[in-house]
């Protein structure tokens, strides 16, 4: 369908462009990463895991009070169609609270519970999800594909490879400063790998279908949109968009329990941070309780406190469960891929694109075409969270 020209389309992208403008400047994994994440390391372990790191930030490079009064100036009253305008009203007060996230990054418990308000934090059923995958026992962790083999440069090259498989483009940078050992940057369609880091062949498996097959995947798709707001980001977005990449893993063949328990050990740490648990005590935790080694420990942790306690790791479980159960119903997961879109927008996202203000999925993510994954004890895991 072609979208018309009348006024009330005109201003319709009017506010779409204007909020593209304002969005471009508040990428939240620019600023939470800390900068000095294994200096503090060192430190934290040398202290017999008892002081707590002391994280630093990159300056935030925006005004806060300008950016917050110009997404409530947009007159969103002149967007006629009631069902975009709730939308774009919910992205208005979505992207509101990621300010009010990245404005107070490193100062605790501000920082905390903006990002609350922004991602929540586990329930009882999502602990309890993280702690039934905790009982099964892992892989041979001494076979060669846990064995780490290639330097972040070496990574590079399997990436670009495995990109081969779609019709697109992306730039690959490196990064000592970042907590993540891979992470797609929407606003610049680059994939940031850590050069700290060192890749086994299952890694990269996960990696290349985690976050080239599903982050850039989606990336690529809001482009062709003509509305922006994909390229943004719906409201609450997260736990669908990890939850399509680690599904991307299962369906490659690549999940193992020992990523299912990287993911349920998040949980546990978003827990204890929500808990009011020190770093050292949720480290000590996972450490000695759990009987994860001090290094995955350390960095998952790092992950759930840093910027003062960024909850939404623990999406990446509940996330999974919903498109898992998406998928076994036999629904159809292609227009998820239209963009950083949200599984609960659904009808939204059929409205548009049947209104002609989006487009069905130009790339479709290569391992959901066909189920790969032979690991029945994962199956049974996934048919029975909560």
């Amino acid at each position: 369908m072609m979208i018309d020209s009348s006024l009330k389309t005109q201003k319709l992208f009017e506010i779409d462009k204007r909020i593209d403008k304002l969005v471009k400047e508040i990428e939240l994994l620019r600023y939470v990463n800390p900068v000095n994440i294994e200096e503090e390391k060192q430190k934290f372990f040398a202290s017999k895991y008892l002081t707590d790191p002391n994280f630093l930030y990159p300056e935030r490079d925006f005004d806060k009070f300008k950016l917050h009064s110009e997404f409530f100036a947009l007159p969103l009253e002149d967007i006629e169609d009631e069902k975009i305008r709730d939308l774009y009203e919910e992205i208005i007060y979505f992207y509101s609270g990621l300010i009010q996230c990245i404005e107070t990054i490193g100062e605790g418990k501000k920082f905390y519970y903006n990002s609350l308000r922004s991602f929540g934090s586990p329930t009882e059923a999502d602990v309890e999800n993280a702690k039934f995958i905790l009982h099964f026992e892992d892989e041979d962790v001494l076979d060669s594909s846990f064995e780490p083999r290639y330097t972040s440069k070496q990574a590079e090259q399997l990436f670009i490879d495995y990109g081969k498989n779609y019709d697109f483009d992306f730039n690959v940078k490196h990064s000592k400063k970042m907590s993540a050992i891979a992470m797609v940057l929407n606003s610049t369609r680059s994939l940031v790998l850590n050069e700290n880091y060192t890749y086994s062949d299952n890694e990269m498996g996960i990696l290349t279908n985690h976050e080239i097959g599903v982050h850039m995947v989606t990336t690529m798709n809001a482009l062709e949109h003509p509305l922006k707001i994909f390229s943004h980001g719906f409201p609450n977005n997260v736990e669908t968009q990890e939850g399509l990449a680690v599904f991307s893993e299962y369906m490659s063949g690549n999940l193992t329990l020992k990523r299912l328990k990287e993911l349920a050990y998040r949980v546990l740490a978003v827990n204890g941070l929500a808990k009011g648990y020190s770093f050292s005590k949720t480290f000590r935790s996972l450490h000695n309780t759990f009987d994860l080694n001090r290094e995955d420990a350390f960095y998952i942790t790092a992950r759930a406190y840093r910027g003062g306690g960024f909850t939404k790791d623990y999406l990446y479980l509940t996330g999974l469960k919903k498109i898992y159960n998406h998928y076994t119903e036999g629904k159809d997961l292609s227009n998820l891929l239209t963009g950083k879109v949200t599984l609960e927008f659904s009808d939204d996202i059929e409205y548009l694109i049947k209104e002609g203000y989006a487009v069905p999925s130009k790339f479709i993510t290569d391992s959901y075409a066909t189920n790969n994954n032979r690991n029945k004890t994962i199956n049974f895991i996934l048919d029975n969270l909560k």
